[in-house]
Parts: structure tokens; sequence; C-alpha cells
């Protein structure tokens, strides 16, 4: 392995999942100007949006968390690309009878 490739500034860092206020710590040499007390020791927070204990897959549960209105900004984006509904198509003109 290559040295002096790898940060040296790995700290505890405590990630809350906006979704459902868990936090969580681990070690990150993330930057962040927040911090947050847990069990009394303050350390600097890191804010996501959804982690393993919101996720859909990790959870088992089908549930759409969509908190800064990415699908309605989509919508409303390609609306102007919609195909317009083809009118329905004339009844067919009467089957020519037989003689």
């Amino acid at each position: 392995m290559r040295k002096g490739i790898h940060p040296e500034n790995y700290r505890l860092v405590a990630f809350k999942d906006m979704s459902n206020d868990d936090v969580f710590l681990t070690k990150s040499t993330a930057d962040t100007k927040e911090t947050i007390k847990v069990e009394g020791v303050e350390y600097p927070l890191i804010k996501l949006e959804i982690s393993r204990t919101s996720h859909p897959f990790y959870t088992g549960k089908a549930k759409l968390v969509d908190t800064a209105g990415r699908i309605d900004k989509f919508k409303n984006k390609y609306q102007k690309f919609k195909k317009e509904a083809a009118p329905a198509p004339a009844p067919a003109a009467e089957e020519k009878k037989e003689k």
C-alpha cells in the first residue's frame, strides 16, 4: 500500500438522520461547523437526509421521503415535454355491406 495518501485527522463525528432524528457516532474526516451533545459529550455534527435507519431497503418499509420536493420539481420541469393526448379515433365507418 502507498504511504501518505490517507488522511490522518480522523475523529468521532455525530451523524444525524433528519427524517427520524436518529444519531450515530463514527469516525470521519468530514468538516462541519455545527456540533451536537450526545450523552454529555460534544461532537461535530453532519446532517443526513436518509440513513440506514430510514432507508426503505434496510427498514423493509416502502416509504417515500421527499424533503426537497424533488419529484414535484421534476414533474414541473418536464411538463412541457409531455405528449398531449391524441384525440380518440373516430368510430369506424360502417363496414361495407356485403352484396
